[in-house]
C-alpha cells in the first residue's frame, strides 16, 4: 500500500487543485531530492525545443533543407505542444498522477529515440511534432515535483522556481550544444536528449510523486473539440512561424490557414459555450479580468522577443558566431537566475502588479540600450541590456501564474481553461513577438536601403573613393581594372546592406521599448484603480482582508 494513503491525508495535505497531488510533509533530505528532480524535469522538457532553436542554421546544412523549410521543426513542436494541455489536465484528474508520470515520460523517451533515426527533412517534422505533444506534459510535472520540495508557507515560492526552470534551458543550449554538434552532428544532439530523458525517467520511477484525487472527467464530445481546436491553434501558430519567411501576402496557403483557422477555432469555442459541462470554460475565459491577464503575458512575451529575434539575431547578421557569443549567452543565463531567485525571495501575494511593472521597466532599458548599437557593436557592449532583459524575462513568469491560479483556486473547475490559456498565451506570444518584430526588421531594412543607395552617387569623391578602395583591396588577385572597380561596387553594397540591417535592428529594439513602456503604463494605470477601489469599498480594518482577492483582478 502506498504511504501517501488518501485516508491518511491531513487538510494541509490535499490537493490543491484536481489533478494535482497531495503535498503531505518530507523530510529535508527528500525535498532536496524533490527539488533536484523537479529541476531536472523541467530542463529535460526545455531543451527538447531550445537545442533545436539553438542550432537551426548548423541543422539545415545536415539535412540539406532551405530556411523555410527548417522553420517548419520549431513551428511543428508549438503546433502540437500549445494544445496538449486541452487533454493532458484531464487525464491527470481521470488516470492520476501515476499513470499520467510514467506514460508521458516513456513516450518521451521513445520519440526522443525516434530521433536518431530520423533521416530526412519529413520523419524530422514529424518527430518534432510528435515530441512538442508529449514534452507539454514535462512542464506541469517539473512544477509538481518543485512544489513538493517547499514546506506549505513556500507554496508560492516554489510555484516561481517550478514555472521558471524551463526557461533556463534556450541559454543552456545555446552555452553547450555546439560541442554536442562536434560529437555526431544533429545526432550528438538528440544522443544528449535521449540521456537526458532515460535520466529524467530513471529519477521519477525511484523518487515518485504522491497521488491525488482521480476524477472520471472525460466525455465523447472533449475530443471532437480538441480535434476542431488543436487543429485550428496549430494553422495559426504555422502562419506566425512562417509568415515571414514566406511573406505573408505571397504564399496563398498562408491566406488559406488563416481564414481556415479562424472558423476552427471559432467552431470549437461555440461548441464549448453550449455545453452543459464544457471542456473550456468560455465565459469565464471571455471575463474581463482573464483578457486583461491574457493581453499582458502576450505583451510581456512580446518584448522578451528582443534577446531571440532581435539581439541574437543581431549578432548573428554581423557574422558572430555561437562561439564569438559563448559569453553573451552566459550573461543571458545568469541574468535568468537572478531574475527568478529574487522573484521567489520577494514574491508577495498582495502584491503581484508591482514585478510586472519591475520587469517591463528593465527591459524597456535594456532595449533602449540596445537601439544606440552599430557595426561595431560586439557581445560585451550588450551584456548590461541583455542581462536585464534576461533578468525581466523570469522575473514576471511566477507573478503572472499566481494571478491566474487564484482565480482557479475559488472555481476549480476553470483549472483547464487557465491551463490552456497560460500555455497559449505564452507560446502565441512568443510567435507574434517573433513574426511582428522580424517583419518590422525587414520593412525598415528596405526603407533604410532605399534610402542609402539614393545618396551613393559616383559623382560624391566618397563614394567614389570607398569604391576604389574596395577594388584595391583585391588588386593582388584581379587584374582588370574594371572588374576591380565591379569588386568595389559590389563591396560597397554589402557595406550598405548592412548599414541598412543595423539601422532596421535599432528601429526594432526602440520598437520593443515602446511596446513595454506602452504596458507598463496600462499595468500601473490598472493597479492603481484596484488600488483605489478596493480601498473605496473596504474602508478601515477590512482592507487587509479584502486586498488580496482585489490583487487577483488583473
Amino acid at each position: 500500500m502506498d504511504h501517501y494513503a488518501p485516508r491518511n491525508w491531513q487538510p494541509h495535505e490535499r490537493p490543491s487543485l484536481p489533478g494535482s497531488p497531495s503535498t503531505p510533509d518530507h523530510s529535508n533530505p527528500k525535498r532536496l531530492a524533490y527539488a533536484l528532480v523537479g529541476l531536472l524535469v523541467a530542463l529535460t522538457g526545455g531543451l527538447g525545443n531550445s537545442l533545436v532553436i539553438a542550432n537551426l542554421p548548423y541543422l539545415q546544412g545536415a539535412l540539406g533543407a532551405t530556411t523555410a523549410e527548417m522553420a517548419w521543426l520549431p513551428a511543428a513542436y508549438v503546433m502540437t505542444n500549445v494544445s496538449m494541455n486541452l487533454l493532458l489536465v484531464k487525464f491527470r484528474q481521470q488516470f492520476g498522477l501515476r499513470a499520467f508520470t510514467e506514460v508521458f515520460l516513456v513516450l518521451y523517451a521513445l520519440v526522443t529515440f525516434g530521433h536518431l533515426f530520423v533521416n530526412d527533412l519529413s520523419s524530422a517534422i514529424a518527430v518534432r511534432a510528435a515530441h512538442g505533444m508529449v514534452g507539454a506534459a514535462l512542464s506541469s510535472l517539473g512544477l509538481y515535483y518543485m512544489i513538493q520540495a517547499f514546506p506549505a508557507k513556500w507554496r508560492m515560492k516554489a510555484l516561481v522556481l517550478g514555472l521558471g526552470a524551463s526557461q533556463l534551458a534556450l541559454p543552456l543550449a545555446r552555452l553547450f550544444s555546439e560541442d554536442l554538434m562536434q560529437i555526431a552532428e544533429w545526432r550528438g544532439l538528440y544522443l544528449f536528449e535521449l540521456g537526458m530523458a532515460l535520466l529524467t525517467l530513471g529519477c521519477v520511477f525511484l523518487l515518485k510523486l504522491p497521488p491525488g484525487d482521480r476524477f472520471k472527467t472525460f466525455e465523447k464530445l472533449d475530443f471532437l473539440t480538441f480535434a476542431i481546436l488543436a487543429t485550428g491553434v496549430a494553422l495559426l501558430c504555422a502562419v506566425l512561424s512562417l509568415g515571414r519567411i514566406d511573406w505573408w501576402l505571397e504564399a496563398p496557403w498562408i491566406g488559406i490557414a488563416s481564414a481556415a483557422s479562424i472558423v476552427l477555432i471559432l467552431a470549437g469555442l461555440a461548441i464549448e459555450h453550449n455545453r452543459s459541462n464544457p471542456l473550456l470554460m468560455t465565459r469565464w475565459l471571455g471575463s474581463g479580468v482573464m483578457i486583461r491577464l491574457a493581453l499582458a503575458v502576450i505583451l510581456i512575451r512580446m518584448v522578451l522577443s528582443e534577446q531571440s529575434t532581435g539581439a541574437v539575431g543581431f549578432m548573428q547578421m554581423l557574422n558572430m558566431s555561437n562561439q564569438q557569443l559563448h559569453s553573451l549567452y552566459v550573461v543571458m543565463l545568469l541574468g535568468s537566475i537572478a531574475g527568478l531567485a529574487t522573484s521567489a525571495l520577494t514574491i508577495d501575494p498582495k502584491h503581484l502588479f508591482m514585478p510586472l511593472i519591475v520587469s517591463l521597466a528593465l527591459m524597456a532599458v535594456g532595449s533602449v540600450m540596445d537601439s544606440y548599437s552599430n557595426n561595431l557593436t560586439r557581445p560585451e557592449n550588450i551584456y548590461f541590456s541583455q542581462f536585464l532583459l534576461a533578468f525581466g524575462g523570469t522575473f514576471f513568469l511566477g507573478p503572472t501564474m499566481v494571478l491566474g491560479t487564484r482565480r482557479v483556486l475559488t472555481n476549480p473547475r476553470n483549472l483547464v481553461s487557465f491551463s490552456v490559456l497560460f500555455g497559449i498565451c505564452q507560446n502565441l506570444g512568443g510567435l507574434i513577438g517573433a513574426a511582428l518584430l522580424g517583419t518590422f526588421q525587414i520593412v525598415r531594412e528596405k526603407f533604410h536601403s532605399s534610402n542609402i543607395v539614393e545618396h551613393l552617387t559616383m559623382m560624391d569623391p566618397r563614394v567614389a573613393a570607398r569604391v576604389q578602395s574596395g577594388g584595391n583591396a583585391v588588386g593582388s588577385i584581379i587584374a582588370d581594372p574594371s572588374l576591380r572597380n565591379l569588386q568595389g561596387i559590389r563591396s560597397l553594397a554589402t557595406a550598405a546592406t548592412r548599414e541598412a540591417n543595423v539601422l532596421a535592428y535599432n528601429d526594432v529594439f526602440m520598437l520593443i521599448a515602446v511596446i513595454a513602456v506602452l504596458t507598463m503604463i496600462w499595468i500601473s494605470i490598472r493597479a492603481l484603480w484596484l488600488m483605489s477601489t478596493t480601498q473605496a469599498v473596504a474602508p478601515g480594518p477590512a482592507t487587509p482582508s479584502v486586498q488580496p482577492s482585489g490583487a487577483t483582478s488583473s
